[in-house]
């Protein structure tokens, strides 16, 4: 039977409404482990290392896909809520046509910058070749990225989130596949773990524009619109905090790449890319229900029904508690276990990364929360204090935590800076939580 956002949602049914955005989360954020795994295991830490300098650079133009495809996905949903099915059509269809025209343009300008960009980001001379190649290949494919990522968003406004799972899983079975065919077959090092996640971008990305433009009576569908600047805005508006949440993401892995080569050299960037795929991972669950929930709220909220917001609200907030809880038992229990998977061919590195990842994981028992909160103020369309939680957990609070604990604590400085940053922000969740529920009756 299939759920409506109109329902009411019991644990069972807000679970089961939110699975297939949490799987299609964890299903896309395997693009990259399994670009590390193999890049890993076939061509050696240097690669490695030479991947996770450039990924962040590549996912700063991506972040325009999550800021309009989750603060669009809102502004739809409202919409929806409000009974007005055709302007929603148009405001769906304006939005796609806009990531697709950003994103060439930025495109366009990364890749005549690639390798001074490279440098900044802290390659070394024995990095920069690779990185150069595998960022020049990943940025080229940014449109199909975006409409991925903002596509997955849409899919659950549309109340087909399976839908959106089956794309997901054909993009990383594709992606897996060219990996093995690219990296072990031909031989193609970094160039083709690049190569096999862009046609994994393709598949999640070309395929819903056919979806979405064949005519149908119920749900959305791309149709001919005009150029809506203010609700492009208020899209923008709504989704910055996505927007700024991933670009400093990508801000902070460049910054600790950077420490990390003045602190310990290429191998600490190689222990720290293999946290941070594991990373991905984990929180592609927080990050999967609190897109998958989020736009409930915004229809409850453009309903006006405050008991149902207030239900799902508090349902959401035990749910992500107790899954908080689960996350660091299990990262704790088998950090050797996936730290071996990637650099067990080196002892010294295989050490320092368990290490490492056993005090990096203890932040998972605080984040789930505070991605939480900046989604479920922006399903609410209060963009600016989405914004604010987003700007201050990551840019702020891990950026200070990573330049300043590595002077006091060495090594150990980096990886518990995450802990701390982590801490900082759920104070500021809670706060912005306590302070807003009269104004939005939950």
């Amino acid at each position: 039977m299939q759920i409506r956002l109109s329902d009411h949602f019991t644990y069972s049914r807000l679970l089961r409404f939110t699975l297939p955005s949490v799987v299609t989360m964890i299903v896309a954020s395997i693009y990259s482990v399994v670009d590390g795994l193999f890049v890993s295991n076939l061509v050696g830490a240097m690669a490695l290392s030479a991947i996770n300098i450039a990924f962040p650079v590549a996912m700063i133009i991506g972040a325009v896909g999550f800021m309009l495809g989750t603060g669009g996905s809102a502004l739809v949903a409202k919409t929806l809520g409000e009974g007005k099915k055709e302007l929603a059509n148009q405001y769906f269809s304006m939005l796609i046509y806009s990531i697709i025209g950003i994103g060439a343009i930025l495109t366009v300008i990364i890749l005549i910058f690639v390798r001074p960009i490279m440098r900044l980001a802290g390659a070394s001379d024995l990095l920069m070749e690779s990185s150069v190649t595998y960022g020049t290949i990943l940025i080229s494919g940014s449109v199909p990225f975006m409409l991925q990522v903002s596509f997955q968003n849409f899919f659950v406004v549309n109340e087909k989130p399976v839908l959106g799972l089956v794309l997901s899983i054909a993009s990383g079975v594709t992606n897996m596949v060219l990996d093995y065919v690219f990296i072990a077959v031909l031989k193609m090092g970094v160039a083709g773990a690049g190569l096999a996640t862009v046609m994994g971008y393709v598949v999640g990305g070309a395929i819903p524009l056919l979806y979405f433009a064949k005519k149908r009576e119920h749900g959305l569908q791309l149709t001919r619109t005009r150029f809506y600047g203010k609700q492009l805005l208020q899209a923008a508006s709504n989704g910055s905090s996505e927007l700024l949440s991933n670009i400093s993401a990508s801000l902070i892995s460049i910054l600790y790449n950077i420490q990390l080569m003045k602190v310990i050299g290429e191998m600490g960037v190689a222990a720290y890319s293999v946290m941070m795929y594991v990373d991905f991972v984990f929180l592609a669950a927080f990050l999967g229900f609190s897109s998958g929930s989020a736009p409930v709220v915004s229809y409850q909220y453009g309903a006006g029904n405050h008991k149902e917001l207030k239900s799902v609200f508090r349902k959401s907030i035990t749910i992500i508690g107790i899954t908080s809880v689960i996350m660091v038992v299990v990262s704790e229990a088998i950090s050797y276990p996936l730290s071996a998977v990637f650099v067990g061919y080196d002892k010294e590195l295989l050490n320092m990364t368990v290490h490492g990842f056993r005090i990096f994981a203890l932040g998972y028992l605080l984040s789930g929360i505070n991605i939480y909160a900046s989604s479920f103020f922006t399903a609410l369309c209060n963009g600016p204090l989405s914004a604010f939680l987003s700007f201050t957990r990551t840019l702020i609070f891990r950026g200070g935590m990573v330049l300043l604990l590595p002077a006091v604590l060495g090594m150990d400085g980096i990886w518990g800076a995450i802990v701390v940053a982590e801490g900082l922000g759920m104070v500021c969740s809670l706060i912005c939580f306590v302070k807003n529920r009269k104004k939005y009756h939950y």
